[in-house]
């Protein structure tokens, strides 16, 4: 099967000044961070792209639309599932202290936990306080599906592939690893950054080449590569489609690098405040991020 060929090379999804309406454009400028100009507060110009994110056909437009507010990719209707492999790093097994899965380990995630660009990630009062439930970060290379796939090879996966973006799978380690499934730990409500750009599988022929890096409070703790994947995109989207329908709309979060704050000495967790850069190569760009602690009711009051 051939490749997905689209018009666009990079697509962002936002609401535009002129029309206060959520639009899909591809950036004027094709050298631009879009998530890290959305946090300077820069311009941003992008071409209306007509048609929906997941349709490859898509049309580029010469119409020009200014940013008001940078969104997910992928809107929440788009989105089929978020499928997400753990420990796909040796080293940061290692830094774990468990063996590397000798299969991928796969998770699941519910849409409501995606957050775009510049959206605060919500610590629930279910896990806090931060320091007891170890709130945690993990950037991600992650893969959008963008045909049918089933009991494909591993030789046809990425012609499957409509484009790649970036994630950070914000966790609590305490609910991690209290049981043996990881769903609920990983899945609570606007806790997993995603965008801020989707990037054309055509303009990233080896996903194997790309650079990871996350920054909290103007410190570089993750600074890794998708060459060091236990699983390669290509192996992961072969094994996850066997007797399994990945739809269109699929995204695939491909674990973390090493650096995760709970191995840390002293150990490093996220808390209300914090600021979080994660920064992906091939021209997705940076997800910038700050942190907010869910506030409760006292008891009594209004």
């Amino acid at each position: 099967m051939a490749p997905i060929i689209t018009q666009w090379s990079r697509l962002i999804r936002f609401v535009a000044v002129e029309t206060s309406r959520v639009h899909i454009g591809q950036p004027v400028d094709s050298n631009l961070d879009v998530g890290l100009a959305a946090y300077q507060g820069m311009l941003i110009k992008a071409y209306e792209i007509l048609g929906s994110a997941l349709d490859p056909s898509a049309q580029m437009t010469s119409k020009i639309l200014t940013v008001k507010q940078l969104l997910t990719p992928l809107s929440g209707e788009d989105v089929k599932v978020v499928r997400c492999l753990g420990l796909n790093y040796p080293a940061h097994a290692n830094e774990g202290k468990v063996e590397a899965p000798k299969f991928p380990n796969l998770f699941y995630k519910p849409v409501t936990s995606l957050i775009g660009p510049l959206a605060p990630v919500i610590i629930p009062a279910v896990a806090q306080p931060s320091a007891i439930h170890q709130s945690d970060y993990e950037a991600e290379f992650t893969v959008v599906i963008g045909r049918a796939a089933k009991n494909i090879t591993e030789a046809e996966a990425l012609d499957y592939v409509l484009g790649y973006t970036g994630g950070n799978d914000v966790s609590f380690r305490q609910h991690q690893f209290a049981v043996s499934q990881w769903c609920f730990s990983k899945s609570f409500d606007n806790t997993n950054p995603f965008g801020p750009c989707l990037v054309a599988a055509s303009s990233i022929p080896d996903p194997q080449t790309v650079a990871i890096k996350f920054t909290l409070n103007g410190q570089t703790v993750q600074d890794g590569t998708t060459a060091d994947q236990l699983f390669s995109v290509k192996k992961t989207i072969a094994y996850l489609s066997q007797g399994t329908t990945l739809q269109p709309g699929s995204i695939i979060m491909t674990g973390t690098p090493s650096g995760v704050g709970f191995v840390r000495n002293p150990p490093l967790y996220l808390k209300d405040g914090d600021h979080m850069l994660t920064w992906i190569s091939g021209g997705i760009g940076t997800l910038a991020n700050s942190v907010v602690e869910e506030k409760t009711p006292t008891p009594g009051l209004d």
